[in-house]
């Protein structure tokens, strides 16, 4: 019989697994006013953030938008990194929407006429980090400020619409949610600049509007594509039955559908459509299609073999295929989620299953029947307005995109040609001829995955291209291009900093792969003429999880999605395979697409790896043992592995004190290095992602977790803390604004500092989590994947998704206490520094003096303006007066003389010399001084 106690347990648990519901407008904006108010009091706000890059590697790109009279200057919108300004042909890219709520873009435009620019948030791709938005923004004073004009529950936007003779007349396609059903999707118009919108076009709560193209000399005429998908973290469906294609000949008001009986594609297997429009009646849609190919006998694909001659091939023939000949053709059957060419082999290699049974575990994990592959891109054509289509080619356009068509989606025509079209994917075809026949137009220089295309209306051949690796320029029709590589927009899933006195950042990206460089790296473009940029790639794939051998650091441990972990030499510059292969005739291990690993503090021959059971090695991942059963719920059927471990801490204060979070909400936790298993999740939340769960290095007993519902489309901000090993949990979540918790951070020196990041900033607690204060100086709404902390600079570094990689030193926040944050003031200690001969003078007259410049770190609590006095012994040789904001500041010392102290120090200190800098500035001389506020004094040396 139950106790009481296990009743409420077992209700709570019940109550919260019911809650995995989408969060409501009324909450998002309540949190974006939350946020706005909390950024204006935070005691951090004035805490600098500098970004380090790197700028090398890009991030994706989801839009452009050209001046059409001056086609050097344009903006740029990235998936997860905002939207950026250029007026000088790219050369440099500012961004224009860091004071906004967002940094999540899914489409703009933009009025050249008034300068006015509109942009949809949420990205338009189903990406596992296709972030929400929060509707439409809109500026008129060129990215200055922002007003949200609303639908702000769409979460995702397909594309925006101006109509060139009416500013105030814009057309919306919302592709709508992407985890959960709802209303706010299809097509919007409004006709006051965004005062009001109305409906003119709904299908249902599942398909959105994905594309919408007018006629270029008539705005009455558009043609929009609906989009059935839905994504759950363990599968994705991008097509349907509601797919299709609808016309308006009057301008949006209300539309028709044209593709039912036209000869384009309908019913179930109808996926993501891409529209081009020439004129009025000549269209191109670009579909993707998830109908299977028929079957050809012995040769059905361009893969060289069928399922059947695949499942008859011996271990070895399977073994010897090149790993992209085998990975292209598991994507073709529709594995690519779930499945690549290293995994395949490790499960192949001597002692492990046959094809035949590798082919039967994949069939019975998905969601669908290993059949033919799907038929993929292909591109239609009409030429009667949409009465009729046709498909312009015979042959299947391999290699463009097979199962997972819901990344890509787009296609141009040449205005000035109506059979020269463009078709993006992961490469990049051209075709002169109406699509029949196709070439490619990727090039060394160009990243692969192709999201957006500007073709220059008015001269055939300029093209500006974007792709997940950046962007890119052509003037002869894509024969050669100009990459445009200098913001930082890298996304980072993962980063961590080695222990060396200059140490290096390392960090996984979004479709980049793995990069690391010196933290002190000058993020500028001086690589072009040494050829040598300070980030260096060391791994390709999706960048994953980093550890570093604290006694060697050339000795690096990462990898790419789903578990395929490598431990490199750097000096050597070998690489050893060591993702775990289960034991002869056991059902191949699920790994998550960010499979965590763990070096040991303990003993760094130790590594842990999580898959859906927990792996050891003890000699750097030679070898493998399980330690622990499946700590997961097991998995679901679905086209993405799911039932797979997320986050791995082990405690500082005792071997074997391990702690794992899964994908499907488990924790559990083993005090004996996996001999036995306890879950400790069954009293919170069910269900959410467990984005990590964080042994304390201060108290034994103590762990933090943090849970994750954005695949519920659940922005709430799941924080706990325990401590008593996960038996009972305290929610800290307090204050912070509603986003989606991505990491939490112990402070490595301060055991009451707490650092969070969220889908939407990075925050600070003093008191374990009592309260939040916010971070803001030089930092946008950007999403926070990861934290590290470098213990000896004192350095937080930050990993964001969208904007690469920032670092604040945190001295004085490790320095905090209750009885500092009840003072008036407070000043804390000041890092010495070093003298220099070029203080005040520059190598070049055409270039400034090089100036010093120390930082005075201070407290206050409350406005106020200071007074900050320096002094050589008992002489004031200078004063600084700042502004103080309630909370820490840093005042900012270029290390001269003011006139009077210099007249008084020479006076007294007549032995030694003071002479101007070039530059007519006096420069304390080396020795020791002392600055004082209110009191109290903190001393510095110029050595």
């Amino acid at each position: 019989m139950k106790t009481i106690y296990q009743l409420l347990v077992l209700l709570i648990s019940t109550t919260l697994c019911a809650q995995n519901t989408a969060t409501s407008t009324d909450v998002v904006q309540n949190a974006l006013k939350q946020k706005t108010a909390l950024a204006k009091t935070s005691l951090v706000k004035n805490i600098p953030f500098k970004n380090i890059g790197p700028t090398v590697m890009s991030g994706r790109v989801v839009d452009v938008d050209v001046n059409p009279n001056n086609t050097t200057e344009f903006y740029v919108g990235y998936a997860s990194g905002g939207l950026w300004y250029t007026n000088n042909n790219g050369t440099t890219l500012t961004p224009v929407l860091d004071n906004s709520p967002t940094q999540n873009v899914g489409d703009i435009a933009v009025d050249w006429n008034s300068g006015t620019i509109w942009v949809g948030t949420g990205e338009n791709n189903s990406s596992r980090s296709s972030y929400a938005g929060i509707g439409i923004l809109k500026s008129t004073d060129k990215g200055k400020t922002w007003e949200n004009v609303g639908l702000l529950d769409s979460h995702h936007i397909g594309r925006i619409l101006i109509n060139p003779k009416n500013p105030n007349e814009v057309l919306v396609g919302a592709i709508g949610h992407l985890y959960s059903p709802n209303s706010e999707r299809g097509i919007f118009k409004t006709t006051d600049g965004g005062k009001t919108w109305s409906k003119t076009l709904f299908i249902d709560e599942n398909t959105g509007i994905i594309d919408v193209a007018i006629a270029p000399e008539n705005f009455n005429i558009m043609y929009a594509a609906s989009w059935e998908r839905e994504r759950k973290a363990w599968n994705f469906d991008g097509d349907g039955k509601n797919s299709s294609i609808y016309k308006s000949t009057d301008a949006g008001n209300t539309w028709t559908k044209i593709s039912d009986e036209s000869g384009f594609p309908v019913g179930e297997g109808v996926g993501r459509i891409g529209l081009a429009v020439f004129n009025e009646n000549i269209v191109y849609a670009l579909h993707d299609s998830q109908y299977r190919r028929k079957s050809e006998g012995k040769k059905t694909t361009s893969f060289n073999f069928s399922k059947k001659q695949f499942e008859n091939l011996s271990s070895a023939d399977v073994l010897a295929l090149r790993n992209k000949t085998l990975d292209n053709y598991l994507k073709a059957y529709g594995f690519q989620e779930k499945f690549r060419a290293e995994n395949a082999k490790q499960l192949l290699r001597p002692g492990g299953v046959k094809p035949k049974e590798l082919m039967t575990f994949l069939e019975n994990e998905m969601a669908i029947a290993f059949e033919e592959p799907v038929i993929g891109a292909e591109v239609f054509k009409t030429t009667d307005g949409g009465k009729n289509w046709k498909k312009q080619h015979t042959s299947y356009l391999d290699g463009i995109y097979s199962s997972y068509g819901y990344y890509f989606g787009e296609i141009r025509v040449d205005l000035q040609d109506e059979n020269s079209i463009y078709v993006l994917g992961v490469g990049i075809i051209k075709s002169k001829d109406g699509g029949k026949t196709f070439t490619s137009i990727s090039s060394e220089n160009v990243h692969a995955d192709h999201q957006a295309l500007w073709v220059n209306p008015k001269k055939s051949g300029h093209l500006i291209e974007g792709n997940d690796g950046g962007l890119n320029i052509s003037y002869d029709d894509g024969e050669n291009w100009i990459k445009l590589n200098n913001a930082a927009v890298g996304q980072f899933y993962t980063v961590y900093a080695d222990n060396q006195k200059n140490y290096n950042v390392y960090g996984g990206l979004q479709d980049n792969g793995v990069w690391f460089g010196p933290n002190n790296a000058r993020i500028d473009k001086r690589w072009h003429q040494t050829g040598q940029n300070p980030y260096k790639s060391i791994m390709g794939g999706d960048g994953m999880q980093v550890q570093v051998d604290d006694r060697n650091p050339n000795i690096v441990y990462t990898g790419y999605q789903f578990g395929n972990y490598y431990r490199l030499n750097l000096e050597t510059e070998e690489q050893e395979y060591i993702q775990p292969k289960p034991k002869k005739d056991e059902k191949p291990y699920r790994f998550n697409w960010q499979t965590p690993i763990h070096l040991s503090k303990h003993n760094q021959d130790i590594l842990y790896l999580g898959g859906n059971k927990l792996h050891r090695s003890l000699d750097k991942g030679d070898n493998w043992e399980e330690i622990s059963e499946d700590l997961t719920a097991g998995g679901k059927e679905g086209n993405v592995a799911y039932g797979t471990l997320t986050s791995i801490s082990e405690s500082p204060f005792q071997f074997g004190l391990i702690y794992t979070g899964s994908d499907d909400g488990y924790i559990n936790i083993t005090k004996n290095g996996g001999g036995s298993w306890t879950r400790i999740s069954n009293n919170l939340p069910q269900n959410f992602w467990v984005s990590r769960v964080i042994a304390s290095k201060f108290k034994k007993e103590r762990v933090y977790a943090t849970l994750n519902g954005y695949r519920f489309d659940d922005f709430t901000s799941y924080v706990y803390v325990s401590e008593d090993y996960g038996q009972t949990w305290k929610s800290i979540s307090s204050n912070i604004p509603t986003a989606a918790v991505n990491v939490i951070k112990e402070d490595s020196e301060n055991e009451n500092v707490l650092y969070l990041g969220t889908d939407n900033g990075l925050y600070v607690s003093f008191n374990q989590g009592n309260s939040w204060e916010m971070f803001s100086n030089n930092l946008p709404n950007v999403a926070v994947h990861d934290l590290v902390i470098q213990p000896t600079a004192k350095d937080l570094i930050v990993g964001t998704h969208g904007r690469s990689i920032y670092k604040a030193n945190i001295e004085t926040i490790q320095g905090v206490s209750e009885t500092i944050l009840a003072k008036n003031t407070h000043l804390f200690s000041i890092n010495d520094i070093k003298k220099s001969k070029r203080w005040g003078s520059s190598w070049s007259q055409w270039r400034p003096a090089n100036t010093p410049e120390m930082i005075i770190p201070f407290y206050v609590n409350s406005d106020k303006e200071v007074t900050l006095d320096v002094f050589s012994e008992n002489i004031k040789v200078n004063t600084l007066t700042v502004n103080a904001d309630k909370g820490f500041n840093e005042a900012k010392f270029d290390v001269s003389f003011s006139e009077k102290g210099r007249k008084k120090y020479t006076k007294k200190n007549k032995d030694t010399e003071v002479v101007a800098a070039k530059n007519n500035v006096f420069y304390l001389p080396k020795g020791k001084y002392t600055v004082k506020l209110n009191g109290e004094a903190q001393e510095f040396e110029v050595k």
